[in-house]
């Protein structure tokens, strides 16, 4: 099953490279996406149009997927680690691609060409084909068996493949909170880096905010106050 959340944590799900269905978001306008793609107000069917686009023109959830593409915004998760592995300040990153789940990578450009295009991804079927992709750029795909998405069993790898400081991307705080308990048991330095957060309960951002060194605020409350 293949499902993302986007434009205001519309649940959206795709099957055979066409949307299938679409929740209705919590919000009613973002600002980034009026300003980059013109929506003027954010629907349920905004943002299956704005899936249907990620497909077309990116090839998400498919074989064709593109695993390179430029700077979509100078503030995103996938930027910043973008940006860390080529300044020396991590090694690696743990992050997530649809048709491949968790992926470790000390790749900066696999990591800009999977994150550029996710918002929140919360399942994925493996795509061989993509999976490949990944590999060829020196990424490693946790569970290519199922598509697995699993941070803190990502975090896990990286630290046994020998990586000393890389960036794990979560979107709750409990994930945030076991991967600081890593951090003393494998002995490595981890950059914790919360995305999706639009919702989130004013506990969980507390929580959050104690344990992560950056959090994207996206259109939280509770973070921004």
């Amino acid at each position: 099953m293949n499902i993302m959340e986007l434009l205001g944590r519309s649940r959206v799900r795709v099957e055979g490279e066409k949307v299938i269905e679409a929740s209705d978001p919590v919000i009613q306008w973002c600002p980034l996406f009026d300003k980059i793609r013109g929506i003027k107000e954010v629907t349920a069917e905004s943002a299956a149009a704005n899936m249907e686009f990620r497909i077309e023109n990116h090839g998400m959830f498919s074989p064709r997927r593109k695993l390179k593409m430029g700077t979509f915004v100078g503030f995103g998760a996938s930027e910043s680690m973008m940006t860390g592995i080529r300044a020396g300040i991590i090694d690696a990153a743990v992050t997530v691609c649809d048709g491949a789940g968790t992926v470790i990578t000390a790749n900066p450009e696999l990591v800009q060409g999977m994150g550029g295009y996710i918002s929140g991804l919360a399942e994925t079927d493996p795509i061989p084909e993509v999976m490949e992709g990944i590999r060829r750029m020196d990424g490693h795909v946790l569970s290519p068996v199922d598509g697995k998405i699993d941070q803190i069993k990502g975090a896990a790898y990286a630290a046994a493949a020998g990586y000393r400081k890389f960036a794990v991307t979560v979107a709750d705080a409990a994930e945030a909170e076991s991967l600081r308990e890593l951090e003393k048991t494998a002995g490595v330095r981890i950059m914790i880096i919360g995305v999706h957060l639009t919702g989130i309960s004013p506990e969980e951002a507390s929580r959050l905010l104690a344990a992560a060194d950056i959090v994207t605020a996206c259109a939280s409350k509770h973070i921004r106050e």
